[in-house]
């Protein structure tokens, strides 16, 4: 009985500022209670974020536990749609998707889709082999003609690795393929992920390892993606992050996908 009032308490107190608007009608987030789904769109590629079980195909992830808590909160059912990091954007502006799972905050994404408010931080980290340690120590020495870095298209990192490797040769590859495999496969000397990743990677693969440079680049806000137009889905993903942020919700994920 608790949980039943809790989730209607929940959906009530967010509509209130919302439902008597003029464009709630129009809105995303009639379309959802009326449907009764959630589109999510997601990659599936980035760990522990969001990840595909080889066998089973089931989703985890810190992003899909964020996905499965709206949904239920809202009384409806999550539906992934899934995508790659060069098409994540324009999903949402096509309507194929409600909200994407996190993305790292750019004016690039910002010009043509929305954002929630932020709720984790991440900076990028450059990934090595450990047979190269020793070779390479500073975000300097990676900068050089003849190291190859790698980088994932449709990434914040494919426009930052031109700026920061801007003497190097950069390869790009498409998804479902990953730059980090260009390094496990000897076609790079490096990759760059973010620091959630790159933890989970050099777990996932013990030849691999962070190039031991004194700090990451590029701090940035991860968020997930909206359709621009639309504030009073906007503002109801807002409030909805503000109430969760305040009940320890996201701890909670840190705590069990980030060991935080």
């Amino acid at each position: 009985m608790f949980r039943i009032f809790y989730k209607i308490s929940l959906v009530s107190m967010i509509l209130t500022t919302l439902i008597n608007t003029k464009s709630f009608s129009e809105s995303r987030l009639q379309s959802i209670l009326s449907d009764g789904e959630l589109r999510v769109g997601t990659t599936g590629d980035w760990n522990p974020m969001t990840i595909i079980d080889p066998n089973s195909k089931e989703r985890s992830g810190f992003d899909i536990d964020i996905a499965n808590q709206l949904a239920k909160d809202m009384g409806v059912k999550v539906v992934f749609v899934p995508t790659t990091w060069k098409t994540l954007v324009s999903g949402v502006v096509a309507d194929k998707y409600d909200m994407t799972s996190s993305a790292s905050l750019s004016p690039k994404r910002a010009l043509v889709a929305g954002y929630s408010n932020s709720y984790f931080s991440v900076e990028d980290i450059p990934l090595m082999l450990k047979k190269n340690k020793g070779n390479f120590n500073s975000w300097d020495d990676l900068n050089n003609p003849n190291v190859t870095v790698a980088v994932t298209m449709g990434t914040v990192q494919e426009k930052r690795a031109e700026t920061i490797f801007y003497k190097s040769k950069i390869i790009k590859v498409s998804a479902p393929a990953r730059d980090f495999q260009e390094v496990l496969a000897g076609r790079a000397d490096i990759s760059m992920t973010s620091n959630l990743e790159a933890a989970k990677l050099v777990e996932q693969y013990p030849e691999m390892m962070v190039v031991p440079v004194k700090e990451g680049k590029n701090p940035t806000p991860l968020a997930v993606l909206l359709p621009q137009n639309d504030q009073v889905w906007i503002n109801y993903v807002n409030h909805w992050i503000t109430l969760k942020t305040k009940r320890g919700f996201f701890d909670q994920l840190k705590a069990k996908w980030l060991k935080q």
